[in-house]
């Protein structure tokens, strides 16, 4: 008996994951086949200048802030 195939190999253990784990592996595995979307240096301007407004508008998360949250997972 040969080595199994990854495509046999991942058939195996497909039914044993839940829907959620399911899509998100499918999503892991979209990102890997299909082409990225690209963007418009126009809309690539527009988001950085959104993230932009945000951080001059105190909207954001310091270190200290993450890592105190993190504390409470």
């Amino acid at each position: 008996m040969g080595i199994p195939s990854l495509d046999s190999e991942l058939g195996k253990y497909w039914p044993l994951l839940t829907p959620v784990q399911k899509e998100s592996l499918l999503s892991v595995i979209k990102s890997f086949v299909a082409p990225a979307e690209r963007i418009s240096a126009e809309q690539y301007n527009k988001e950085i200048d959104e993230a932009v407004a945000r951080v001059e508008a105190g909207e954001f998360y310091t270190q200290d802030d993450v890592d105190k949250m993190a504390k409470e997972w």
